[in-house]
Formats: C-alpha cells, sequence, structure tokens
C-alpha cells in the first residue's frame, strides 16, 4: 500500500498533467534568487556635511501609480511581510525607530474594529464585532525620511534613505477629513531585502524584471520636499502655506544642489 501512494505522489508531482499551471510562459525565479548588494562602506570621517530631509510621495500622482499596482500593491507588501516576521515594524511617533511594535499593536492598527446588526431566525437582531483589513486604497501617501551627505573620500554628493511611513487620513463623525497621521515605520535597511525580490509594474515592459528596490534606489518616483532638518524642527506647513510652501519647497531642493556645485571651480 505504501508502495503505491509513493507512487503516485511521484506520477502526480512530476507529471505535467497534474503539476500546477505557470501563468506565464516560465516560472519567474530572478528576482527571488536575488542578493541585496550592500551599500559602499562610508567611513564618519569623510562625511563633510549632511542634512536630513523629509518627503511626501503621493500615490495619485501619474508617475506613483504603481505603488497601488493592485496585484502587488506597495502598502500590502510591507505589511505582508511584518505579518510573516521578515521586517520590523517602528511607532509612529517615533522616527529613530527604537520602539518596535509588538504583534498585537500591529494587528490593531491593520485591522479595524467594527460591528455589524445581524438577523436571527426569530427576527430579533443582534450586533456581532468584527475586523475589517485596512485597504490599502485608504493610504494615499507615503512619508520618506533620507538624509543628503557629501562623501569627501569620493567628492560627491549622496543620497540614502533612512526610513518609509504610510499615512492614514482620520475623519471626522461626518465622514471629513481632519489630518493624516503616520501608521508605522519602517527602517529602509530592513526593508531593502523584502523590495528585492518584489517586482515593481513597468508600463514599458512586463518583461522587465525591475524590483521595487531598484525603483527606490533609482528614485524613479515623484515626491514633495515637506521638512529638512532645521533650528525649530518644523514642517513647512507649519510656517507655510499654498504656494509658498511649494516654493520653500522647491528652495530647500536647490540649497542641497547649490552646496554641491560652489564646491567646484569651472
Amino acid at each position: 500500500m505504501k508502495i503505491l501512494l509513493a507512487f503516485f505522489s511521484f506520477v502526480f508531482l512530476f507529471n505535467p498533467l497534474f503539476s500546477q499551471p505557470v501563468n506565464d510562459i516560465v516560472q519567474p525565479k530572478i528576482l527571488k534568487q536575488k542578493r541585496v548588494l550592500p551599500y559602499q562602506p562610508v567611513q564618519e570621517r569623510d562625511i563633510m556635511w549632511k542634512k536630513y530631509v523629509w518627503r511626501i510621495i503621493d500615490v495619485r500622482e501619474k508617475m506613483n501609480l504603481p505603488f497601488v499596482y493592485p496585484n502587488a500593491p506597495f502598502f500590502e507588501i510591507m505589511t505582508k511581510a511584518a505579518q510573516k516576521g521578515a521586517l520590523a515594524l517602528y511607532s509612529p511617533e517615533d522616527e529613530q525607530f527604537s520602539y518596535n511594535l509588538s504583534d498585537d499593536e500591529l494587528h490593531k492598527m491593520l485591522f479595524e474594529q467594527d460591528t455589524v446588526e445581524v438577523i436571527n431566525d426569530d427576527f430579533t437582531s443582534e450586533f456581532i464585532p468584527v475586523e475589517n483589513n485596512l485597504n490599502y486604497e485608504n493610504v494615499k501617501r507615503f512619508r520618506v525620511k533620507e538624509v543628503w551627505y557629501f562623501d569627501s573620500h569620493y567628492s560627491v554628493m549622496k543620497v540614502r534613505i533612512l526610513g518609509v511611513a504610510p499615512l492614514i487620513e482620520v475623519l471626522d463623525e461626518n465622514g471629513d477629513f481632519k489630518y493624516e497621521r503616520p501608521l508605522f515605520w519602517a527602517a529602509y535597511n530592513e526593508l531593502r531585502p523584502v523590495l528585492a525580490k518584489e517586482r515593481v509594474f513597468n508600463p514599458r515592459n512586463d518583461a522587465a524584471n525591475t524590483s521595487w528596490e531598484d525603483l527606490m534606489e533609482m528614485r524613479y518616483f515623484a515626491s514633495t520636499i515637506i521638512k529638512a532638518s532645521n533650528v525649530h524642527d518644523r514642517k513647512i506647513e507649519e510656517y507655510l502655506i499654498g504656494v509658498d510652501a511649494l516654493l520653500e519647497a522647491e528652495k530647500i531642493k536647490q540649497e542641497i544642489f547649490n552646496f554641491e556645485h560652489d564646491l567646484w571651480s569651472y
């Protein structure tokens, strides 16, 4: 009997008639086997200048539409990795990545508590508590923390992403927008190995093996600066609004460019 079971198991596994069909020309393997290249080591004494910058990535912008690709939304990539234990998430109140969220805190954050009215056979009703999974469509913006620095050893300006935080809108009782808050923080150096194995949608070529890590490192996204390190630790929106805020963001961007440009003589 055991010999027959082993025979049928062998036939089931290796017979193409019984194997699971491949929804492609070949089974994709390149990204799954990809190794993340470590950053080039930097000596502290070689960092001549640096500045911390915070940006907002709005997924509703045309260039950022891959962030909400339904088959693999960026938000779900992060949360699924966290639920599997492959990624640590940190408190939204601490941008230093010092407080690690527990499994219970993560569960409460990703699943909203609600009640549903149920009608019984005797036509009486009762309310049953249910959990609704947080939809990726509710996350419309991401906050990115990065640092720009001038490496005097190579005489070049570089940038390194430090963290990513999805933002969620908080509504009042009437459903009107009140404010938005970060859901959690993910340290980018811990997120990189996860993103390196996740394919990002390429509108020009479905055969392109471009990963999310490639996209982030190539900075192929549209963003707006909302804060730069300052003595008051203020965001731009705290002292400027509207067009003035956009001009201030552009000014910060230009100052970073000018710093490197002014180091050279032409």
